[in-house]
Parts: C-alpha cells; sequence; structure tokens
C-alpha cells in the first residue's frame, strides 16, 4: 500500500515519521504547493495531510486513492461529498488535541487578563530597576473567580476548558446545539451578553460560518476576553478586528484565521501588534505529547481501513 505524507512540516520535524512504514510504502513531503498535489498523489493509495486542500480538481487523476487521513479533527479542507462520489475514505483524528488545546487556551486568556506581556516588559526595559517602586500594581487586572465563562462548542476541548474554568471559581455557561445536562447551557445571544470570557471550540460548517459577527460582537460586555481555538471563519474577523479598535472588545487572542499564514492585508494585520490582543500561528493543538498521539492514530486509521474496519471515518 503506497501512502503519500503531502505536508509533514505542519507536524514538526521532530517527529518520526518513519513509523508509518508499519502500515505501507511511506514517500514524505515537507512541503506540498498545490500546484503539485495532483502529481503527487495520482499513484497512491493513501494520502496523510494537515492543511492542504483536496477536491475534485486535484482527486480527480488519483485512481488508485482509498483513503485520506487527516492529521486533525477538523476536516473543512477536504471536499468530502466529492470523496463519497468516488468511495474514498476520510478518516480524521479525535481527541488527540485536547489537553494541548485547553492548555493554550487558558494560558492565552490568563495572558491577556493579568497583562502578564506588560509588566514583563515593564521589568525587561529597565523601568522597573529605574523607578525606584517596589511593586507596579497597572495595568489594572481581575481575578477569575466569580466571573462568567462562556464556551461555544461543548466537545473534547470545551468540556476541558469548562473543567478549568471551574477549578478557577468561573461560573461556566455554554453555547451547543444538542444541550448537555451536566453544563448550564444556553442559547447564543444569552452566553453574548453575559460572558466574562469567551472561548470558541466549534467546528466550522455551515451553521458555524461567522456565527461571531458584528451583531453578537455587539451585544457582549466591552470588558469581555474572546478566544477563538476553533476556525479562523467561525467569526467576522474584520467585525473582530473593527470592534478591538473602537474599544467594543476588552481583549483578543486567536490561533486560527480563515487564511493561514494571514497575509499582510488580513484583519488581523490592523490589531496584531496591540497589548490586550494575542495571536498565535494555529500551535494550540501542537504539543509534542498530541503530535506523536495524532501519529498513532492515523497508523490505527490505516491498519483499520486495510482489515475493512471503518475506523474515525467522516463519512
Amino acid at each position: 500500500m503506497k501512502i503519500t505524507v503531502l505536508d509533514a512540516n505542519t507536524l514538526g520535524k521532530d517527529l518520526d515519521l518513519s513509523r508509518l512504514s508499519s502500515v505501507g510504502d511511506v514517500t514524505v513531503y515537507d512541503i506540498t504547493e498545490p500546484c503539485n498535489v495532483e502529481e503527487r498523489i495520482k499513484d497512491t493509495d493513501v494520502v496523510v495531510l494537515n492543511k492542504i486542500k483536496l477536491n475534485e480538481t486535484n482527486l480527480a487523476g488519483a485512481k488508485n486513492l482509498k483513503l485520506i487521513c487527516v492529521t486533525a479533527t477538523g476536516y473543512d479542507n477536504i471536499d468530502v461529498a466529492y470523496c463519497n462520489t468516488r468511495n474514498i475514505q476520510v478518516s480524521n483524528i479525535v481527541g488527540y488535541s485536547t489537553n494541548s488545546v485547553a492548555q493554550v487556551t487558558v494560558a492565552t486568556v490568563l495572558e491577556l487578563a493579568t497583562h502578564i506581556r506588560e509588566y514583563n516588559r515593564y521589568v525587561t526595559s529597565g523601568n522597573y530597576t529605574n523607578n525606584g517602586v517596589a511593586n507596579r500594581v497597572s495595568p489594572v487586572f481581575h481575578e477569575l473567580s466569580g466571573k462568567t465563562w462562556g464556551i461555544i462548542g461543548l466537545g473534547n476541548i470545551g468540556k476541558k476548558v469548562a473543567n478549568i474554568a471551574k477549578a478557577f471559581g468561573c461560573r461556566v455557561i455554554a453555547f451547543k446545539r444538542t444541550p448537555d445536562t451536566e453544563y448550564e447551557c444556553c442559547d447564543l445571544e444569552t452566553l453574548c451578553k453575559n460572558s466574562d470570557i469567551i472561548s470558541i471550540h466549534t467546528p466550522l460548517n455551515e451553521s458555524t460560518r461567522n456565527m461571531i459577527s458584528k451583531k453578537e460582537l455587539d451585544m457582549m460586555k466591552p470588558s469581555v476576553i474572546i478566544y477563538n481555538a476553533a476556525r479562523g471563519a467561525v467569526t467576522d474577523e474584520n467585525a473582530v478586528a473593527d470592534a478591538i479598535l473602537a474599544g467594543k472588545v476588552g481583549a483578543f487572542g486567536c490561533d486560527v484565521y480563515s487564511i493561514e499564514p494571514f497575509p499582510s492585508s488580513h484583519p488581523m494585520q490592523k490589531i496584531a501588534k496591540l497589548d490586550n490582543v494575542c495571536l498565535t500561528p494555529h500551535m494550540a493543538w501542537a504539543s509534542f505529547e498530541a503530535r506523536n498521539l495524532c501519529i498513532d492514530e492515523v497508523i490505527l486509521n490505516i491498519e483499520s481501513f486495510k482489515n475493512g474496519i471503518k475506523r474515525n471515518s467522516v463519512n
């Protein structure tokens, strides 16, 4: 069985991808430009990828392709409907990055809530030494205890964040399509109006695209901290940038964007250097442990497929 890895660099150079040879004959490409995808997959049986977009245009010539393994939970970069017409199985990875994303979510919220970067800059700039005052308490920060943390998307990651938020003493409310009796669920409007912190962990689909738009942002408290760990297009990025610049949002953190990496014309460029904004390069999922588990899961998906068993199939 021929296995082709299209974008190994997105998984990190520290991973041992030779493990994949246990389930097939592996060819690894560090980077694949869109113009090269069709040529590189035309004779392969299995494609392993992270961010590459696959659709009818580049899949049509892949006559031997039987399985696409996405090294992620989200699979919006794959035209699953077309794969169905070709009987190509698409398998994702579930739960591998829960701890990693939850950790980065909380770390970013804490940074924005406590202004750690600004306090650190005060010390490293020499101002702390030269000022002669033993401490500094500006900018003002507040404890999370007693605050309301709203979670959009209550899957594995959302629930992990909810449990951590509770440990800080937060009231947790959640917006979820199917209410969960374990958590206090509400509609999106109620969540937007009542939350001091909002973290987003929902998949991207037509019902969630631009679900946080100007309308929702206008409902929020002007002190709200928003963190997006889902997909960039779940938010209206222009509306978010405008709300930050207008002082209608207290702070914003984000690890995901509608275009990755985002270009110089992207709305995030307008706010990237602000102290109340923390942008990271789609790394929340990528702890060393999570990436290794991801490869283990890909191997299990391929083994299962070879044995006629659908594992983590999204179609």
